[in-house]
């Protein structure tokens, strides 16, 4: 019987820059705005609110950068941990681990007989492999990976905080504050439709999600802000 290769997409590979990325651009995008509107709104001028936006840019990307490869590096550590350890019981006990495997299968549906087949077999190939995926949950396609983690999220950081700052650039002083928050939340609506589409969900749903929490957000940090209206020098 003839096989013809047939591909499929499929997004889970995507997770790990997908996500940083996105909760970078998000981040970059709110925080540095909500900053921004809150300096507005308490009476700073267009230099302190180029000189905040600018601060604010490289405080968040190294932080984002250093907090995302913390965060990711502890799970890789742990992933490394788990499998340290399953190699040392599969070369102590390796028939406990394969009536293990076998019952995972067992589990899932396989009949005794088939659930035992295929643990032989999947052991003599690559019996480690096989309880990284089917017993602890690690797979290459969602492995933690904190350099990539680090360097998506602090790029994304940096793109998402440069809207604000390009808003302030361009933005005649009289309606500084309401462009910046239009710039902001027209980003915000980009990068949720791009989530979307990266993810293969709606991009319609994404944007709009991203976009109400950004605005929810941005105005809190305005009418804090407008408790303190004095002028910034």
């Amino acid at each position: 019987m003839s096989y013809s290769h047939h591909t499929e997409p499929h997004y889970i590979h995507r997770t790990g820059w997908l996500r940083a990325a996105v909760l970078g651009a998000n981040d970059g995008i709110i925080s540095v705005t909500s900053l921004i509107m809150g300096m507005a709104a308490s009476g700073a001028n267009q230099h302190t609110l180029l000189i905040t936006c600018i601060a604010g840019l490289i405080a968040g990307a190294t932080s984002m950068a250093a907090g995302e490869y913390i965060s990711v590096k502890s799970q890789s550590d742990i992933e490394e941990a788990d499998l340290k350890f399953e190699a040392s019981e599969l070369a102590r006990n390796p028939q406990i681990e394969l009536k293990e495997l076998t019952h995972i299968y067992v589990q899932r549906g396989l009949s005794p007989e088939l659930a035992h087949q295929v643990a032989i077999q999947l052991s003599e190939h690559d019996a480690l492999a096989a309880h990284a995926r089917d017993e602890i949950g690690i797979h290459e396609n969602t492995t933690a990976q904190p350099f990539q983690a680090a360097w998506s999220s602090a790029t994304a950081f940096s793109i998402g905080a440069a809207c604000p700052m390009i808003a302030i650039l361009i933005s005649p002083p009289a309606y500084l504050e309401y462009s910046v928050a239009f710039f902001c939340i027209l980003a915000l609506f980009i990068l949720g439709a791009l989530s979307g589409y990266f993810a293969g969900t709606s991009k319609v749903k994404s944007a709009l999600r991203i976009t109400l929490w950004g605005i929810a957000a941005m105005a809190f940090s305005s009418w804090i802000g407008s408790l303190f209206n004095v002028h910034v020098g």
